[in-house]
């Protein structure tokens, strides 16, 4: 199986806000290659994209579940910790769930992850706003 990649960005939920709010009034216009997953911290990447999950993203990938059964039992997670980890997941994107007659089933829309973060990255503001940049 190919490797799914999306680009993950780390900004603050005030930025996320605000880069929000300009897209829908028209202000600004996300570019090719931006993020698509926006997390607000090191640490809510790190817990979303740990280990596990990316061992859960793989089987997922794999394997195809049916089911929310059939991935307990596949990946030994128990219903509650693997309901709430695909929620989250869904959430930000990663995951999607189907609902076919009384199965919930999950499908991973990313395996592989690249990771954009920085001091300038997310920011709305004019550039006049900004300090210069010292050059390298």
């Amino acid at each position: 199986m190919a490797a799914n990649i999306i680009k993950v960005g780390i900004i603050s939920k005030e930025d996320y806000a605000k880069r929000t709010i300009a897209i829908a009034k028209g202000q600004y216009k996300p570019k090719k290659g931006e993020p698509k997953v926006w997390f607000d911290s090191l640490r809510s990447m790190a817990e979303a994209l740990s280990n596990d999950n990316q061992l859960l993203l793989r089987l997922i990938a794999e394997k195809k579940p049916q089911s929310l059964a059939e991935l307990e039992a596949l990946s030994g997670r128990n219903k509650s910790n693997l309901s709430r980890t695909l929620k989250m997941l869904e959430a930000y994107g990663i995951v999607s769930i189907k609902r076919n007659d009384q199965k919930l089933i999950p499908t991973a829309k990313a395996t592989d992850f690249q990771v954009e973060f920085g001091a300038y990255l997310g920011r709305f503001q004019k550039p006049s706003d900004l300090p210069a940049r010292r050059q390298a």
